[in-house]
C-alpha cells in the first residue's frame, strides 16, 4: 500500500483581491505515484505545480486553469507534487485572466501570467512558499483591469452568504437586478448559470459536512441546506460525486 503525506496551507488575498479571489493555496503530497480525485465544488482555480502530474495519461502543462466540475475529474502523480492555487470565484475568474469563459473542468491556456512558472519554482525549491504567494498575489494585483460587475458582486456574495440555497429570483433580488439580467451576466462572466454554480456551492457544504463529520443526520443535512428532502440531496450529491451521501460517509469513516 503506498502511503500519501499531504501538506495543505491557505493564505488570505490582499484587500484589493477579495473580490476576485476567495484564497490562495499550497499543497505538497509526498509520493512514489498515486491517483487522487479532484471532486467538484463552487470555485475555478488557477493551478501552479511542480513535479509530474497527469490527465489522462498525457502530462499537465504548469498553469493550467481548473474550471467548474460536474462530476470528478482524476489526476496521477508520479513523485512529489507541489502545486501553489489560485481559488477564484466562478464569476471572475475570466476577468481576471482576460479568457472568454468556456467548459468545464481541466482547460489548458497561454497567458503571461505563466511567466510566474520560474520564480515560483525557485522559492518552491528554497522552501519559500510565503514568498511564492506573494508573488502571484502581486502579480494579479498589478494586472487586473476592471472591477467586479456589481450585479455579479451582490449576487456572488449573496449567494455565498446562503450557501447557495437561495432561489434565482432571491439571488436577482439581492443583486437588484431582473433575472435575466442576472442569468445573462452570470453565463457571459462564468460560462455556466446562476443555478449550476448554486448547485455546486450547497453540495460542496454537504460534501464538508460528511467530510468532517460522517455521522451526519443525512435528513437533518438536507433541511440545513435547503434541500427539498433527503432524497433530492441523494440525488443531487451523486450528480456531482458519484457516489451518494450515504457511500460518500461510510467510506470517510472506515
Amino acid at each position: 500500500m503506498t502511503t500519501t503525506h499531504v501538506q495543505h496551507r491557505e493564505f488570505e488575498p490582499p484587500p484589493a483581491l477579495r473580490d476576485v479571489i476567495r484564497c490562495f493555496w499550497y499543497n505538497r503530497r509526498d509520493v512514489a505515484e498515486a491517483r487522487f480525485e479532484i471532486i467538484p465544488d463552487g470555485y475555478a482555480e488557477i493551478v501552479f505545480h511542480f513535479g509530474a502530474c497527469y490527465l489522462d495519461g498525457k502530462s499537465l502543462p504548469s498553469p493550467f486553469l481548473m474550471g467548474l466540475l460536474n462530476q470528478p475529474v482524476a489526476l496521477t502523480v508520479d513523485g512529489p507534487l507541489e502545486v501553489i492555487g489560485v481559488r477564484c470565484y466562478p464569476w471572475t475568474v475570466f476577468e481576471l485572466l482576460d479568457l472568454a469563459p468556456a467548459g468545464d473542468g481541466v482547460r489548458l491556456f497561454e497567458h503571461p501570467v505563466a511567466q510566474l512558472q520560474q520564480p515560483l519554482r525557485e522559492c518552491i525549491a528554497a522552501g519559500r512558499v510565503e514568498d511564492a504567494v506573494a508573488l502571484v498575489a502581486r502579480y494579479f494585483a498589478q494586472a487586473r483591469r476592471t472591477a467586479v460587475d456589481e450585479v455579479l458582486r451582490k449576487a456572488g456574495m449573496a449567494m455565498l452568504e446562503a450557501r447557495g440555497a437561495l432561489a434565482v429570483s432571491e439571488v436577482a433580488a439581492a443583486a437588484h437586478a431582473t433575472v435575466r439580467t442576472l442569468e445573462r451576466k452570470f453565463k457571459q462572466s462564468s460560462g455556466h448559470t446562476v443555478r449550476d454554480v448554486a448547485g455546486l456551492m450547497r453540495f460542496e457544504q454537504a460534501r464538508n459536512r460528511l467530510w468532517t463529520a460522517p455521522a451526519t443526520s443525512l435528513a437533518a443535512l438536507a433541511q440545513e441546506l435547503g434541500y427539498v428532502d433527503q432524497s433530492h440531496l441523494s440525488r443531487e450529491f451523486k450528480r456531482y460525486s458519484g457516489v451518494t451521501p450515504a457511500v460518500f460517509a461510510r467510506r470517510r469513516r472506515t
